[in-house]
């Protein structure tokens, strides 16, 4: 007879022999036969019941490893392109193991999504606890939705929030996953879609309550755009785990007066400012100006947990209701942000500009600092107009006037400069204590809000060309210039409304300032600077310069924001690098990874402003649905074959007034043109138009709003009531309105352009 062995003698076999652990192999291992085997049935039973062990088919293995052979399914690549899994097997405790897929040359290429069958090895790295080698891919990921759920008979159907889904999703009765009626759910497909009805099948996966709730107006587009919301464990204990910053290795700017001018609501201030006059002879009239920003990358060092989260991330997303913060509150709202009165480490820039406005030179310090005072923008105005209160009254003239003086100079240069002029007023959604729309509001445009632009405009602009002089790599916010065919839209919307743009030169900002300057005196402002940011290309970030077209600016780079942006983290580590100051600076898996970094970040970017939008598109829908009848006012902001959207003036809500409900003629959409044509009439519908219309339908969950026109304000289309056709005013013969001649012209010139581009291609 064997000993038997101790239940710390099995869990040291298969911990250490994890593809030998069937009942019959920890048998063999230790020499047990016959009756003894009870015995040792009885060890592993309590092993299982005592959770040190899972049993999974005929095999015993440790909860808390996973098998050497596992089921992964792929992550997005993250900034670096490295692709992550998650490994689908795991169900241990604490943190979820991290496992990096080790690619050969022979594999297939894998996505997002993706399930893969895989051999798995332990390993003990800063960044992963795995590394994957693959063996065959055996599926896809699910496709996901979010939607509201339905119970029936047969368990139910989920209804996508999407404005754009077209098709319920069926779920059976053991997959609802506890789900109520009407509850908001994020589901995953279980099955192709089968039956007379064509209907996909789904797997309920998470439940996010009430859709009604105010609340879940933020929580439905983070859940839709895949926005992060939740820190793993190992980020928020690597924040949590770290220390402020002290003064060894760095500059004492405690005295400066750096001042924080922020919202009055505002949680965190990444950036402070202080302006003096230059001393200097030679600088008659000029300015010493110090912008000091946040030394995120003294805690976010490259590699690390923060690192990692704050990549994938790109930025931080905010909505009416919440933030998502692209670092955790440990630092965007403590360690990183500069409190009033508290020590904080910083990277400052003190800047010298003449009289006019132009920029001398810059100079960088890795300080720190502690700012004075944390002021709102409504109480710095109020302190320079005249009526400053208890905490600004003992700065204005020593650290508030100065500040003026210099934002002056800036002003004076901007206007030399010409950057692009867009008179876009920012609405503001104001939410009571319950998440609940109590107003919509043009936001404040002060003289304040302008003077913190214009300080991190010259500070990105000082970083950016600091770090080409030092030839050191970084990342350059671009914004590209407008598109030909884009200008001669623009330029056509102009002629249509009775006015110019410059033609037959090299286009520049300045010009477009003197169209929009022409729109400001007259009733078509909105639709022109509305039509010029339509033309305008989508900034986004590279490693390469060519300059920004908006700012006209030729060396731009995003310093000012590292606590929200990653690309300022970049910029930082330049800095670091480029002045010699630690050696926390760019990391060689910095440099050779800039591209797809500049592409990643560049899309999280994109992701964020489409969340972002249609939560407000959800709370606007929110805010009108109890007033669904009322008459309101407004103008055409776009044209699509199946309609026409009309922007309110009172809230800026877009709506759709469908093209069935337009009359009984048939309407020609022309793309090229942007407009919508009857076929018996000739009349036209074209962007700017002012209408009138009744509110028919405003939905919270999907954010949509539908309208009936009632009025059209235009010299060919009066009104569109009842269903019936519209009347024309009878002002001169068809095709003779400049509007009508101008879509005519355009759809022949579209028509001669594919022609030319036809016959090239044959050539070709």
């Amino acid at each position: 007879m064997s000993q038997m062995p101790t239940k710390a003698d099995v869990l040291d076999w298969i911990s250490a022999n994890p593809t030998l652990t069937s009942k019959r192999d920890i048998a063999k291992a230790f020499g047990i036969k016959g009756a003894d085997r009870i015995d040792l049935k009885r060890i592993l039973r309590e092993l299982e019941d005592e959770g040190h062990l899972e049993k999974r088919h005929k095999t015993y293995r440790d909860p808390d490893r996973l098998p050497p052979v596992s089921v992964l399914q792929v992550k997005a690549p993250d900034a670096n392109g490295d692709l992550f899994a998650r490994p689908l097997e795991w169900h241990g405790e604490g943190v979820e193991p991290i496992v990096l897929i080790i690619a050969r040359a022979s594999d297939p290429a894998l996505g997002e999504g993706d399930r893969i069958l895989a051999r798995l090895q332990v390993v003990h790295h800063a960044d992963h606890n795995y590394e994957a080698r693959l063996i065959r891919r055996i599926g896809t990921a699910p496709r996901r939705v979010v939607g509201i759920f339905r119970k029936g008979a047969e368990g139910g159907r989920i209804v996508p929030i999407d404005k754009g889904a077209d098709k319920e999703w069926m779920v059976a009765p053991d997959a609802t996953g506890g789900a109520q009626e009407g509850e908001l759910v994020e589901a995953e497909q279980a099955g192709p879609a089968r039956g007379r009805l064509g209907l996909p099948k789904a797997r309920i996966v998470l439940r996010l309550g009430d859709p009604t709730a105010p609340r879940a107006v933020s929580l439905i587009a983070i859940h839709q755009h895949g926005i992060p919301d939740d820190f793993p464990e190992d980020v928020i204990a690597e924040a949590d785990g770290m220390k402020p910053a002290g003064l060894k290795g760095r500059k004492d700017l405690r005295e400066l007066p750096l001042i924080t001018i922020d919202p009055s609501d505002a949680r965190d201030h990444d950036d402070a400012v202080f302006a003096e006059p230059d001393d200097d002879p030679q600088n008659a009239g000029g300015h010493v100006l110090w912008v000091a920003i946040a030394d995120v990358a003294h805690y976010v060092t490259p590699g690390s947990a923060l690192d990692r989260e704050a990549k994938a991330r790109g930025n931080s997303s905010y909505f009416p209701d919440r933030v998502v913060p692209m670092l955790p509150d440990r630092l965007s709202g403590d360690l990183c942000s500069l409190h009033e009165g508290v020590p904080r480490a910083c990277v400052a820039a003190r800047i010298r500009i003449d009289a006019e406005g132009n920029k001398l030179g810059q100079r960088f310090y890795r300080g720190l600092m502690r700012s004075p005072a944390s002021l709102s923008y409504a109480e710095v105005q109020e302190a320079i107009d005249g009526t400053p209160n208890d905490k600004c009254g003992p700065l204005l003239e020593p650290v508030l006037q100065p500040l003026y003086a210099a934002y002056a100079a800036l002003r004076s240069a901007r206007e030399r400069r010409q950057p692009l002029d867009l008179d876009l007023p920012e609405r503001k959604i104001k939410l009571d204590d319950d998440g609940n729309v109590t107003s919509v509001d043009f936001a404040d445009r002060l003289d304040a809000h302008k003077l913190i632009e214009e300080f991190m405009v010259l500070a990105n602009v000082a970083a950016a060309e600091t770090l080409i002089a030092k030839d050191t790599p970084l990342l350059f916010r671009v914004h590209e210039e407008p598109p030909v065919d884009k200008l001669e839209s623009l330029r056509d919307t102009a002629e249509a409304a009775g006015l110019t743009l410059a033609k037959g030169q090299v286009l520049k900002t300045r010009h477009l300032n003197q169209l929009l300057h022409q729109a400001a005196k007259t009733g078509e402002a909105e639709l022109i600077n509305i039509a010029t940011l339509r033309s305008m290309t989508q900034a986004y970030y590279s490693p390469k310069n060519f300059g920004h077209f908006g700012l006209a600016l030729q060396n731009y780079a995003h310093f000012t924001s590292p606590i929200r942006r990653y690309s300022d983290l970049i910029v930082h580590r330049a800095l670091i690098s480029a002045h010699k100051w630690d050696d926390d600076g760019l990391s060689v898996q910095d440099i050779e990874r800039l591209d797809a970094t500049a592409q990643h970040i560049s899309d999280t970017e994109r992701r964020s402003m489409m969340a972002e939008r249609d939560t407000t598109d959800r709370y606007l829908a929110a805010y009108l649905s109890d007033r669904v009848g009322a008459e309101f006012t407004g103008r055409v902001s776009g044209i699509a074959k199946f309609g026409l959207f009309v922007k309110l003036d009172e809230t800026g809500a877009d709506g759709l007034v469908p093209i069935g409900t337009l009359g009984n003629e048939y309407f020609h959409f022309d793309r090229d043109a942007g407009t919508l044509m009857g076929g018996s009439t000739g009349r036209i519908i074209g962007l700017g138009m002012r209408a009138r219309v009744k509110l028919v339908e405003a939905a919270p969950v999907t954010g949509g709003i539908a309208f009936e026109l009632l009025e059209l304000d235009d010299e060919e289309y009066q009104s569109v009531q009842g269903g019936r056709q519209a009347r024309g005013r009878g002002r001169g013969k068809p095709g003779t309105s400049p509007r009508r001649k101008l879509a005519k012209a355009k759809a022949k010139d579209a028509k001669t352009k594919r022609k030319v581009s036809r016959n090239r291609r044959e050539k070709n």
